[in-house]
């Protein structure tokens, strides 16, 4: 449960950031496109969040697992 808290409370902060810049921009050309510019914004965030996620579980679970060798050390002698 907590583990699920942490996770939305992430993308949560990533989804604000992103309005907030994504508002910024907009705010440059008029307040509908500043509007457009906070929900486009916050999507972006939220979605970043959620690859982020994937990609830090994707790597964990890399450096967990032994890799074999491409290539197996064949320089035994026969003398």
């Amino acid at each position: 449960m907590k583990e699920r808290i942490k996770r939305v409370l992430l993308r949560a902060r990533y989804a604000a950031i992103g309005a907030a810049v994504g508002a910024a921009i907009g705010s440059v050309f008029s307040r509908n496109a500043a509007s457009t510019g906070g929900a486009i914004g916050a999507m972006t965030g939220a979605t970043i969040a959620d690859t982020r996620e994937t990609a830090t579980a994707v790597l964990e679970e890399a450096r967990e697992q032994d890799f074999v060798p491409l290539s197996e050390d064949t320089d035994s002698d026969s003398n």
